[in-house]
């Protein structure tokens, strides 16, 4: 029988692979992928999307796949509004021992 070490993780991936600003890298990530979930709900091609949010296709085939690094968080919330989605912003005290932020987009 093989031991099997389990880690919990902290709920932010970035935090637990040591990436630095972890916090920004998750909630860029949580951005982009709400960019997705629009564009489908959309049933936008991404030729579709690309020009609806002045951006190119290759721009937006990088965005779904995750390469959102190039962008800023207020670009990021720019896009979801011109996809027709608002964006909130919450702002709460953390749990102890908490370094994550909250952020929520509905779809």
């Amino acid at each position: 029988m093989t031991n099997i070490k389990i880690e919990i993780g902290s709920g932010n991936v970035f935090d637990d692979l040591g990436v630095a600003e972890s916090a920004i890298h998750l909630a860029k990530a949580e951005l982009a992928s709400q960019i997705g979930v629009a564009i489908k709900n959309l049933r936008l091609t991404q030729t579709q999307a690309a020009q609806r949010l002045g951006v190119s296709q290759p721009d937006i085939s990088r965005l779904l796949r995750g390469d959102f690094r190039q962008y800023s968080m207020e670009r990021l919330m720019t896009l979801l509004t011109n996809l027709d989605r608002d964006v909130q912003i919450i702002v709460s005290k953390a749990e102890p021992k908490t370094t994550s932020k909250e952020l929520q987009a509905s779809a």
